[in-house]
C-alpha cells in the first residue's frame, strides 16, 4: 500500500508527523482528497474539515482546520495552519455560542444602511470557522 509523510505545523507547535494513505482537507476551491505520488501543488486552506488516513481501511483521525497552505509533493504533504483542533479538544457550547454571535453580526452588518464589506467578510470568515468546529464535534 503507498503512503506519503504528512506533516501538520501550527504557530506554536507541530500536530501531526507521519505517513499516511489519504489526506483530505478544505480548500477555497473546494474539499480536496490526495493519495501518495499526487503531482506538485500548493493550495489555500479554508475553515472546513480535516481527515487523515493512516490506513485506507481505517476511520480516518478527523480534525477542524481554520487556515492555512498545503504543499502538496509526491511523496510529501505539508499543511502550515492557523488553527487545527482534533475532535476531542472542541468545544462544542462554545462553538455554538461563536456560531450565533457571528450569525447575529452577520444580519447586523446585512440590514444596515452602511455596509462594510470587511466586517461582513470577518464575521463569514467567523461563521465558517464555527460550523467547522461543530461539524467535527458532532
Amino acid at each position: 500500500m503507498d503512503k506519503c509523510f504528512l506533516q501538520i505545523i501550527t504557530p506554536s507547535k507541530v500536530l501531526y508527523d507521519g505517513e499516511v494513505s489519504m489526506v483530505e482537507y478544505n480548500t477555497t476551491e473546494g474539499y480536496v482528497g490526495v493519495l501518495p505520488k499526487h503531482i506538485p501543488m500548493t493550495q489555500v486552506l479554508a475553515p472546513g474539515k480535516l481527515a487523515i488516513y493512516e490506513d485506507k481501511e481505517k476511520e480516518p483521525k478527523v480534525a477542524a482546520l481554520h487556515a492555512g497552505f498545503v504543499r502538496v509533493m509526491p511523496d510529501v504533504i505539508t499543511i502550515l495552519a492557523e488553527i487545527v483542533e482534533w475532535k476531542e479538544d472542541i468545544d462544542k457550547d462554545r462553538a455554538l455560542e461563536e456560531k450565533k454571535r457571528a450569525e447575529e453580526k452577520i444580519k447586523t452588518i446585512s440590514l444596515s444602511d452602511n455596509k462594510d464589506e470587511k466586517d461582513l467578510l470577518v464575521a463569514e470568515l467567523s461563521l465558517k470557522k464555527a460550523l467547522a468546529r461543530i461539524n467535527i464535534a458532532k
